[in-house]
C-alpha cells in the first residue's frame, strides 16, 4: 500500500542526503549531541560532495535548498559521516506508551516513518507525501510498500531516547528498500530493527511499473555503495512467506471502518492503522501475557476511507522459529527460548463486502518479562 497513502510513507520510500545547520536549543543533550548537532555542514554543499564522489554533474535535479529550515535546525537528526545513511533521536512521550508503561508497537511504526520521511526531506525529495525525484514527478509515479517488517527487542519506556538510523538501496529491477536499527541512545544497545520492500506505481493508472534507469540514478546517489542489510543473517524471519489464513479463523474483529483521523495526507488509511487493525483479533488472554516481537505485514491492496474491514487471527506452529537466529548479531538475546513462552500467529484483513484482501501478516509474541 502507499506509503503514507495505504502503507508505511511513501515518503521512507525516497532516499537519503542532505544536512542541515544546527542551532538546537535544549530538548535533550545526552552526551555528543552538542558535537553531533552543531558543526553539520550545510545540505547543498553535501549535495555537491556526493556529486563529485559518484562522478555525477553538479547540475544533478535535486530541490535541496543550502538554507535549512527551521524543523531541520530544530530535529535532533543528520546524515552519517559517509553520507549515506540518516541517524535521528527521538524522546519517548507519555502518550505514546501504553497500559505496560513502554512504547506502542505503533509508535514504533510512527517513529520509523517519521524518520524515513525526514530522511527524504534532507536529501531534497518531495514532501508531498510520496517523496518522489524529479522524474517521478514528471512520469506520475509514486513508491509504494510491498512488505513490511518490523523485529523489537527491548521496547523503550516514557522518557528514553531512541536513536534510529535509516537508509535505502535499490531492490533489484522492480523496486527498493530502506531499513532501520533502532538503538537505545543512553547504552548504545541495538532494540529493535526494520526492513521494507517497495515497488513503483503509475499515479494515473495504478499499474505497477519498473523502476527506470532515470530514477535509479537519481537516488542511488544517496545509497550505501555496498549492500547492507539490517537483516543480515541468513534465512532471517524477514524473508519469510506468509501463508494465506484459512477461513474461519480462530479469532476474528469484523466492521472496522477507517475513521477521519487514520487518513493520511493522500486520502489513503495510513500504514499504523493496519497495524492495529490486526491487533484488534488478537485474543486478550495473549495481550495479557505476552507481548509482540515480530510484525510482517504484506500489503495487497489500497484500503481507502468508505471500506469496511474484517480482522482474522489463527495461530500458526513455531517450528523452525528464526528468533533464535537473532542472538549474536545485530538482534537481542532477551528473545524467549522456551516454547511455551514464544507464539505466532497468521492474520488476514479483507474487505468485508467482497473478502477482497487488504494483507496477510505475521506476527511472533515473547512472554512478558517482570515490569520495569
Amino acid at each position: 500500500m502507499l506509503l503514507r497513502g495505504g502503507a508505511f510513507s511513501a515518503c521512507n520510500a525516497a532516499i537519503a542526503e542532505g544536512n542541515g545547520n544546527c542551532r538546537f536549543s535544549g530538548v535533550i543533550r545526552p552526551p555528543g549531541v552538542v558535537a553531533a548537532l552543531c558543526g553539520r555542514p550545510r545540505r547543498a554543499r553535501l549535495l555537491r560532495v556526493a556529486a563529485v564522489a559518484t562522478g555525477e554533474p553538479k547540475s544533478k535535479p535535486q530541490e535541496a535548498s543550502s538554507q535549512p529550515s527551521l524543523a531541520d535546525r530544530l530535529r535532533l537528526g543528520s546524515l552519517t559521516d559517509d553520507g549515506l545513511s540518516y541517524k535521528e533521536k527521538f524522546i519517548v512521550r507519555c502518550y505514546e506508551v501504553g497500559i505496560n508503561k513502554t512504547a506502542t508497537v505503533e509508535t514504533i511504526a510512527n517513529l520509523l516513518q517519521e524518520v524515513g520521511c525526514n530522511h527524504a526531506q534532507y536529501v531534497g525529495f518531495s514532501t508531498d507525501g510520496f517523496a518522489t525525484t524529479l522524474t517521478m514527478r514528471k512520469l506520475h509515479l509514486i513508491w509504494v510498500t510491498a512488505r513490511m517488517h518490523i523485529e523489537i527487542y527491548k521496547y523503550p519506556a516514557w522518557s528514553d531516547v531512541v536513536e534510529i538510523e535509516t537508509w535505502c538501496q535499490s531492490e533489484g529491477r522492480i523496486g527498493t528498500r530502506r531499513d532501520w536499527i533502532l538503538k537505545d541512545y543512553s547504552t548504545g544497545e541495538v532494540i529493535g530493527r526494520a526492513t521494507s520492500k517497495w515497488v513503483m506505481m503509475n499515479q494515473d493508472t495504478r499499474r505497477l511499473q519498473k523502476v527506470t534507469d532515470e530514477v535509479r540514478d537519481e537516488y542511488l546517489v544517496f545509497c550505501p555503495k555496498t549492500l547492507r542489510l539490517a537483516f543480515p543473517e541468513e534465512n532471517n524471519a524477514s524473508l519469510k512467506k506468509i501463508a494465506k489464513l484459512d477461513d474461519p479463523a480462530h479469532h476474528s474483529k469484523v466492521g472496522l471502518v477507517p475513521r477521519r483521523a487514520d487518513l493520511d495526507m493522500n486520502q489513503h488509511v495510513n500504514n499504523v492503522t493496519y497495524i492495529g487493525w490486526v491487533l484488534e483479533s488478537m485474543p486478550q488472554e495473549i495481550i495479557d501475557s505476552h507481548e509482540l516481537q515480530t510484525i510482517t505485514l504484506d500489503y495487497r491492496r489500497e484500503c481507502q476511507h468508505d471500506d469496511v474491514v474484517d480482522s482474522l487471527t489463527s495461530p500458526e506452529s513455531a517450528v523452525n522459529s528464526a528468533v533464535s537466529g537473532l542472538q549474536g548479531t545485530n538482534g537481542s538475546p532477551t528473545a524467549a527460548k522456551d516454547e511455551n513462552d514464544y507464539l505466532q500467529f497468521l492474520h488476514l484483513l479483507r474487505i468485508s463486502t467482497d473478502g477482497s484482501e487488504i494483507n496477510r501478516g505475521r506476527t511472533e509474541w515473547r512472554k512478558k518479562t517482570a515490569k520495569r
